[in-house]
């Protein structure tokens, strides 16, 4: 074992965790294979790397993390109202089913069903995890420096 630290730089192979507050598990690979990341590739949200940063092969730790480090506030703004014409008439509109959009620069952006009123339909573009506190606990399987190209 290295006592190599988590930080920029560095390949972490961990198990995590992540539960609501009430102890609603969303997501954990603890029963399965570690994941692999090279800190700063994006596949961790920056304020959950950052967490890391310090820990090293073999520690265990629990994080409170509040919604503004990872998944945001929910944002009321985006909430948008839509008309039931301009969604495809074969696809059948209900309470919480995931649509995707095309944003402006035709990227893809889901969002959530929240209310369907008549021919209005309302949709909620904020991460179903905005707003919520996350309780993210790892651990640190291995350590290494990062291979770069």
């Amino acid at each position: 074992m290295t006592d190599l630290m988590i930080g920029p730089g560095t390949r972490v192979t961990l198990h995590f965790s992540l539960t609501l507050a009430d102890g609603t598990v969303l997501d954990s690979n603890f029963d399965r294979a570690p994941a692999v990341f090279d800190v700063g590739d994006g596949s961790l949200l920056p304020g959950y790397e950052q967490a890391l940063f310090g820990l090293k092969a073999g520690d265990e730790a629990s994080f409170d993390m509040k919604p503004e480090h990872g998944f945001g506030q929910h944002n009321p703004s985006n909430i948008q109202t839509m008309a039931r014409k301009d969604f495809d008439p074969a696809l059948a509109l209900e309470v919480g089913l995931v649509v995707s959009f095309a944003d402006a620069n035709r990227a893809e952006l889901p969002g959530v069903i929240a209310a369907i009123d008549g021919d209005t339909v309302t949709v909620d573009f904020n991460h179903p995890l905005a707003g919520h506190e996350i309780v993210f606990r790892v651990a640190i399987e291995a350590v290494e420096a990062a291979v770069t190209h």
